[in-house]
């Protein structure tokens, strides 16, 4: 009984190898090809949205799955049709990978020529050495991509309670370096389009940065349409309040501190840093934040796979029509005015949530108020693509944020 047991065996195993080989070229020629185009393909839908995001961040794999691919299928072109349009796709694909590749080195370019020119030649020199020796030796590390980007042990806190407006507990979080100390704090606020997100979001990031020697504090808020601007703000400007009374056991210093936000998180504090002064800041860092809402209303992306205008009638209560002055005070490039705290904008140009020109004006408008202000724009990059932390996108923008931080909270 054992003998025909052990042919079916084989014939099944040569079957599998037989059907192996004759599938998988022309199949990661296919799957290649159908990732590849969100390199440059907008997600029309929201449930597409993340293909849009991840593929120009993680596009070294897919140059590494579709050169496989084109070998693959280059050696099997005598088999047939198929293999010929298997190998047009893969030479398609493999170009739309290489894209934010062969696009990086003159994005890096522009921008660390940005950086000299608002910072100074040599921006970091008061920035103590042992701070500098932390900081990311490159802008891309490609190893990075696939192996992802070292984190240091840091100490967490979470959870901790700083408000409860009606009956919402309203929490932070808190990621310091190991050693028990008095350090320059960066406070974020989290994005989610008002509506969404908690003290996590993002939290490779603070423990990134608490590793590096700050003090992240995470801050929560209410949360649209429940409740509505200025609610949110309302909630920051209490967890500001907190900071600074128990500045102390949280181990921050007050004289250096910086404001940081992602989407409506930058927005909100773009406005504490610009408008209402809570605390006294160093610095704001904004990353693809909306700065005019009545202009975000009426100029919309396209497509818009999150609907912009019923996020933002959500957040405010109606449209712009109906509550302009509302639209006007929840605007920060309204409060632009000399004498503001250093900015970095961080802005992906093909954003289809929050479009990049926004925040090329409120940078021309900063720079028209003689404050100074960085622009970081990144070519191939969505909405939200520090969401991979490894990624081409965020590799890129953690190199000039850590460095600006450090200039602005770290120097002597």
């Amino acid at each position: 009984m054992s003998r025909p047991n052990g042919n079916n065996g084989k014939k099944l195993a040569l079957l599998g190898a037989f059907l192996t080989s004759l599938f998988i070229p022309w199949f990661l020629s296919a799957i290649g090809l159908f990732f590849s185009l969100w390199v440059v393909v907008p997600a029309p839908a929201l449930f597409l949205f993340p293909l849009a995001v991840v593929a120009p961040e993680l596009s070294p794999w897919l140059v590494s799955v579709n050169a496989i691919a084109l070998l693959l299928v280059f050696f099997r072109l005598h088999e047939g049709w198929l293999y010929r349009v298997s190998l047009t796709c893969s030479l398609l694909s493999l170009l739309l990978s290489l894209l934010p590749l062969l696009q990086l080195p003159t994005a890096n370019a522009r921008i660390a020529a940005e950086v000299q020119t608002v910072l100074g030649t040599n921006y970091l020199a008061a920035v103590p050495q042992v701070a500098q020796a932390h900081l990311r030796p490159q802008p891309f590390v490609l190893a990075d991509v696939f192996r992802g980007i070292a984190i240091g042990e840091v100490r967490i806190d979470r959870g901790i309670v700083f408000a409860n407006p009606d009956g919402v507990k309203l929490k932070l979080n808190v990621y310091r370096p190991m050693q028990i100390g008095s350090y320059p704090a960066i406070i974020m606020i989290y994005g989610g389009a008002w509506q969404a997100g908690s003290p996590e979001n993002n939290e490779t990031f603070s423990r990134y940065m608490a590793s590096q020697g700050y003090c992240m504090v995470t801050i929560d808020y209410r949360h649209a349409p429940q409740y509505r601007f200025p609610a949110q703000l309302e909630d920051v400007q209490v967890g500001l309040s907190y900071i600074q009374t128990h500045a102390g056991e949280l181990e921050i210093d007050m004289e250096r501190i910086a404001l940081m936000g992602r989407s409506a998180g930058g927005h909100l504090a773009s406005l504490i840093a610009y408008g209402s002064g809570t605390i006294p800041v160093r610095a704001v860092v904004n990353y693809y934040s909306p700065v005019d809402l009545v202009q975000g209303y009426n100029d919309l992306p396209f497509p818009d796979p999150l609907n912009v205008r019923a996020v933002l009638r959500a957040f405010l209560g109606g449209t712009p029509d109906e509550l302009a002055q509302m639209y006007r005070k929840a605007s920060p490039i309204n409060y632009v005015k000399p004498n503001l705290p250093p900015s970095l904008l961080v802005y992906p140009s093909r954003d289809h949530i929050v479009k990049v020109k926004f925040g090329r004006q409120l940078h021309k408008q900063l720079l028209g108020t003689e404050n100074r202000a960085l622009w970081l724009e990144i070519p191939w990059a969505e909405h939200t693509f520090d969401a991979v932390f490894n990624g081409m996108s965020n590799q890129l923008a953690l190199y000039y944020t850590e460095r600006f931080l450090a200039w602005a909270l770290k120097s002597d």
